[in-house]
């Protein structure tokens, strides 16, 4: 979808730049982006940087940012919907109508977007995008401390070791999704989408999953 964005926004000097955040190295991410053969900038965040900077949660999320460097809508779900949590899990599929919503939900997300290149629609005034911003408690930070530091212990042979500092940082901040799935697939490649995965979505209650945007 976003390759069809960028080919229809482009000549107004729109730019998508997609960041993947993979903490098993950068050559588990390459050949999907080299699949993808797009246009626009795919990037590879090693060391989760762009969650540092941007106190990210989970994916996809997206920050809108205009051509003089400013942020006009802080991270927020990037189309997509939680009506995946409705899915049956034997057979992975969800109802049509569940799946006519998520698509109507992505096609106002990118509706949005169209609106902000063309007429600077839905751009929030700078005091609102400050505001909005997600603000990194010491909590948080710490928690960004032990998931690096798990993250090079496992890269150095200390499995159990950075195990821990990993389970320690998504208990700081349980609320990073990107955190415990980076945690589970450097565990075990699968385990980020397997039954663990659903039990921690089916114990968020009515919270959602994925926050939908206020646009």
């Amino acid at each position: 979808m976003w390759q069809h964005l960028y080919d229809e926004l482009k000549d107004k000097g729109f730019m998508v730049v997609a960041v993947a955040e993979e903490s098993r190295g950068a050559d588990h991410a390459r050949p999907w982006i080299e699949q993808a053969k797009s246009s626009y900038w795919q990037l590879i965040d090693t060391e989760h940087r762009l969650s540092d900077l941007y106190n990210l949660v989970n994916v996809p999320q997206a920050i809108w940012i205009d051509e003089e460097g400013r942020i006009v809508r802080p991270p927020e779900t990037a189309g997509s919907t939680d009506h995946f949590r409705r899915m049956d899990l034997k057979t992975k599929t969800m109802s049509p109508q569940d799946q006519a919503e998520r698509l109507a939900a992505r096609e106002a997300y990118l509706d949005a977007v169209r609106a902000w290149v063309r007429t600077g629609q839905h751009a929030l005034p700078s005091g609102m995008a400050r505001a909005g911003l997600p603000r990194v408690t010491p909590e948080i930070a710490e928690a960004r401390a032990h998931f690096r530091l798990g993250v090079w212990l496992r890269q150095h042979g200390r499995t159990a070791e950075g195990d821990r500092q990993m389970a320690e940082a998504s208990r700081l901040y349980p609320e990073s999704w990107s955190m415990w799935r980076q945690a589970a697939d450097l565990d075990e490649v699968g385990k980020a989408s397997g039954p663990e995965f659903w039990a921690r979505v089916q114990a968020l209650g009515d919270r959602p999953y994925y926050p939908p945007p206020k646009l």
